[in-house]
């Protein structure tokens, strides 16, 4: 595994990191579009450079209080394992962070509560301990739209069926 570099970013006054080969783009905040009927921590739709993306709120994700959006407040682009963009609202941006292999520990079994099931696991960087997350835990399938809708049969086709 050697030497990955992770983006850290806080979100309720923990530091996470997420691997820096997911990561897009860093933005400030955009104009979100909200979207009925989707769980809290969707925040709605944001338009970027022609595209859009589901953006997700980490505080709401996490069952953390969600104070007024500010000036720190930053969106992470990141791609998911099956090649999906989406926006990650987090409180603010640190670093970028080099990890060695002797630094990585996984999530202690001890740890059940809701965060912790979003993380792949930990590093310990002098006296900081940063959680590593894991994008395909903290997003699933049915967070994402698909591309494209899928085909509405009419009435009439139905009924011959």
């Amino acid at each position: 595994m050697g030497v990955k570099q992770y983006v850290v970013f806080l979100v309720g006054g923990d530091e996470f990191g997420l691997e820096i080969e997911k990561v897009s783009i860093i933005e400030r905040m955009l104009e979100i579009f909200r979207i009925p009927n989707t769980p809290g921590y969707i925040e709605g739709l944001a338009s970027l450079r022609g595209k859009v993306h589901t953006i997700f709120n980490l505080r709401k994700r996490f069952h953390l209080p969600c104070p007024e959006f500010n000036e720190d407040n930053r969106i992470i682009i990141a791609k998911t394992s099956d090649d999906s963009v989406v926006g990650l609202i987090v409180d603010s941006v640190r670093e970028i962070v080099k990890i060695d292999e002797s630094q990585f520990e996984p999530v202690p079994s001890a740890l059940s509560s809701v965060r912790d099931k979003f993380l792949s696991g930990t590093a310990k960087i002098d006296d900081r301990l940063i959680l590593l997350l894991d994008l395909d835990k903290v997003i699933t399938e049915e967070d994402i739209p698909p591309e494209k809708p899928a085909k509405k049969v009419s009435a009439k086709k139905a009924e011959k069926s």
